[in-house]
């Protein structure tokens, strides 16, 4: 794993066709820009996670009439 210090309006490149942007720091969080190609997707973990979980036994049992 590459960890880098970046300052507001610094970039970090990825390749030729992708670049984030430090946009903010505020305290605990860093809000980042992020251009990639439109056929790349970029999302963020925990929404992969949840959309990656299985089914809870409980939604897995509803039926409807």
């Amino acid at each position: 794993m590459l960890v880098l210090s970046r300052k507001v309006g610094q970039r970090v490149l990825i390749g030729d066709d992708v670049a984030i942007t430090v946009v903010r720091i505020n305290g605990g969080g860093v809000r980042l820009g992020i251009e990639a190609p439109i056929e790349m997707p970029v999302i963020r973990q925990e929404l992969k996670d949840s959309l990656d979980a299985p089914e809870t036994e409980s939604s897995a049992n509803v039926t409807t009439e």
